[in-house]
């Protein structure tokens, strides 16, 4: 019997995908796990393996636009099988789920304050019969399922019912009081017709955003609204810093490539001010946490994240275990993912989770700046541009140059004593750099 191939959910905040190219061609023969197309989500590209062993037909997921998860793309008959007997296509909300290859693991999301009454209904609803992608959307639309009739397979409800049920309001599941409550008392944003009324009519053009710059608004929001943000700024003189890292690069070795001969590695500011954050957080462990409802989460590596500018957005790969890395090894790995992240070509586990980020506009000659935390994280560090500056010494006006950071922390998990206190770690290895090298 012919097998579905499905679009599959592959990021947690996933709701539609694109296929930037199809790997096979309609007729091909493939095997169990064989590539067949790379999808694009608004983080990352991943390549998806075949459900089955078979011959590749009716490919109807177009290259280069959006297509709801859980769609068919195409079907994957048996030898000899003809294609008159494919079954009929399942509804795409039953497989909106299914498992691709590198499955995003869920990261930690941080609750919306009104999040109350749609989690109280998903629970009165968890027995009903429903796809997955149904019980997402009522979960969202804070719909009771128990009162929606399912036009699936055996009563199942689908994606089609809970919009319907959306549209004529009666599968409204009645709110907590306190949830309505603070409902009613958040403030509302600006609609559309609101903000737009404010200009002159033809005095400017709609650009819609794309799904990568709705989930860095939604996740802005969520941070901004539910992490109490506390930020602590100190000047770090990196006089000595430059100049190991020009003894360093100078003393690199030469490697041979296709184009003949380059060092083998070629270190910059920010290799360095990640290697100091992560001895700081390995210096100051109880700084290296992530706050739940429950419990801290103690963080035995230092996982650091980098903020990578990418069109229309941004993106943050992780270095692993950065503590234990050398130089030239967190230089070359950044370098890696920095162009993998630009190209959109990072796998999941590269770009969720971590510990603590940081974020460096000094190429840009921004002096200091705050950075937003990016959950589950507690700190993020915010790098300006190196200055030479006056600094008074001995009493003595001298030149140096200076970098200024800031920590912005979660006031949950690292108080005011305990950011300064991984700010003056990092201080003091950033000024002595050789200690980045035992």
């Amino acid at each position: 019997m012919a097998v579905e191939v499905i679009l599959p959910k592959v990021d947690m905040d996933m709701s539609t995908g694109r296929i930037s190219s199809w790997l096979v061609e309609e007729g091909a023969t493939v095997k169990k796990g064989d590539l067949l197309f790379e999808i694009e989500t608004d983080k990352a590209a991943m390549e998806i393996d075949s459900p089955a062993a078979g011959i590749v037909r009716n490919i109807t997921g177009k290259e280069g636009i959006d297509i709801p998860v859980g769609q068919v793309v195409a079907w994957i008959y048996e030898e000899g099988e003809a294609v008159a007997d494919a079954p009929a296509s399942a509804p795409a909300e039953a497989a909106a789920e299914a498992p691709a290859k590198a499955e995003a693991p869920a990261p930690v999301e941080a609750a919306a304050p009104v999040a109350a009454a749609p989690a109280a209904t998903a629970e009165a609803s968890s027995g009903v019969r429903a796809s997955p992608l149904a019980r997402r959307l009522a979960k969202e639309a804070g719909l009771d399922l128990s009162a929606i009739t399912g036009s699936g397979p055996k009563g199942r409800i689908v994606k089609a019912d809970v919009e319907a049920a959306g549209k004529d309001g009666g599968a409204k599941a009645a709110a907590p009081a306190e949830a309505a409550s603070a409902a009613a008392s958040a403030p509302q944003a600006m609609s559309d017709d609101q903000v737009l009324k404010l200009f002159e009519e033809g005095s400017y053009e709609l650009i819609p955003h794309d799904s990568m710059r709705k989930t860095i608004a939604r996740r802005l929001v969520e941070a901004k609204s539910t992490i109490p943000h506390f930020y602590l700024t100190l000047d770090c003189e990196i006089d000595a810093l430059l100049a190991l890292r020009k003894q360093l690069n100078d003393a690199a070795p030469k490697v041979k490539t296709g184009d003949g001969e380059k060092p083998a590695y070629k270190l910059s500011v920010n290799d360095m001010v990640i290697k100091a954050h992560a001895r700081a957080l390995a210096m100051v462990p109880d700084a290296n946490v992530s706050w739940t409802e429950n419990a801290m989460v103690k963080h035995k590596n230092a996982d650091v994240g980098v903020a990578v500018s990418i069109p229309g957005g941004l993106i943050t790969p992780i270095v692993r275990r950065a503590d234990e890395k050398t130089l030239s090894a967190i230089s070359n790995e950044m370098k890696d993912l920095a162009a993998r992240a630009r190209s959109r070509k990072l796998k999941t586990e590269e770009f969720q989770g971590g510990n603590t980020a940081v974020s460096n506009l000094g190429m840009f000659g921004i002096k200091d700046f705050a950075a937003v935390i990016n959950p589950p994280h507690a700190t993020i560090l915010a790098v300006g541009a190196g200055e030479q500056r006056a600094v008074v010494k001995d009493g003595e006006v001298k030149v140096a140059t200076v970098m200024s950071v800031t920590l912005s922390t979660d006031h949950r998990a690292v108080d005011g004593a305990l950011g300064a206190e991984l700010l003056a770690a990092f201080k003091q290895v950033i000024e002595n750099p050789m200690a980045m090298l035992v």
